[in-house]
């Protein structure tokens, strides 16, 4: 098994207590499990540019292309990620924002379908739920089957030393995330995933190969494993659920066409 780390504080910190202690109980549950570390402050990734790249042509084309392409690799390549990030203002950090501001196209078209992670996350004194919360949302809006968060308060800056009732609940946690990647089960998508996903599978027919404005997310959607389903092929969706993506399905296609609509990505 791999698992892959992404730390998103720019420091080894309070979070990171817990991270290590994270990476202790998995070697305890599987000792031959393979990490490997991201950390973002080591990365020199710049500022996203808003260039539109990744929408318009693919994201191989993002001049920060050398540092995303290896992190989606990563990301790709691992059965399990770990996300840390201390709390900002309610928020993730503006390091790990920038590497979702990176992968931005992903919520155009999702592709993670097959990861699960672990959000980790400390504040000093609120807000480190609302932070991790908002990493959630990110990571299931490009894909991601399952996330668990543990979001813990330190009341200090550096000298947290978490208690033994802090140490039970992340044991039960990080339990309960190995056990969902070891048995690589893909669970059925949310409604609430399903809405935004129809909507872009509509909408994106406006934008084919052909058309004026032709982008990337046309090229994406038309794919023949993707035209005839209301989810990612691979992930299995409730027969109740799949009404509700047909139906998006369609207003997309209808909103696509509107009048005032287009995207042109003009610069």
């Amino acid at each position: 098994m791999k698992i892959l780390i992404i730390n998103g504080s720019a420091h080894k910190g309070n979070t990171w207590k817990l991270v290590k202690q994270s990476k202790h109980y998995l070697m305890k549950l599987n000792n031959e499990i393979e990490f490997d570390e991201v950390h973002l402050f080591e990365e020199n990734l710049p500022f996203c540019i808003g260039c539109s790249n990744c929408f318009r042509v693919g994201h191989e084309k993002c001049p920060h292309y050398s540092v995303v392409g290896e992190i989606i690799k990563k990301i790709e390549n691992a059965d399990g990620i770990i996300f840390a990030s201390t709390t900002y203002n309610m928020r993730e950090t503006a390091l790990l924002k920038n590497l979702f501001d990176h992968l931005c196209f992903m919520l155009h078209r999702p592709y993670f379908f097959r990861s699960k992670a672990l959000i980790i996350t400390t504040t000093g004194g609120v807000g480190g739920r609302a932070a991790a919360k908002s990493i959630r949302s990110t990571l299931k809006g490009i894909g991601f089957n399952r996330c668990y968060i543990f979001s813990k308060p330190t009341f200090s800056w550096n000298a947290y030393e978490p208690n033994n009732r802090v140490l039970k609940a992340l044991h039960k946690r990080v339990n309960k995330f190995y056990r969902d990647v070891n048995s690589k089960k893909l669970h059925s998508p949310d409604v609430s995933l399903l809405i935004p996903y129809n909507l872009f599978r509509g909408m994106s027919l406006a934008y084919v190969p052909g058309t004026e404005y032709e982008t990337k997310d046309g090229v994406y959607w038309t794919e023949e494993c993707r035209r005839k389903t209301v989810y990612a092929p691979e992930v299995n969706v409730s027969f109740y659920k799949k009404p509700v993506g047909w139906l998006f399905y369609e207003i997309g296609k209808i909103a696509g066409n509107m009048k005032g609509m287009a995207v042109t990505y003009r610069k």
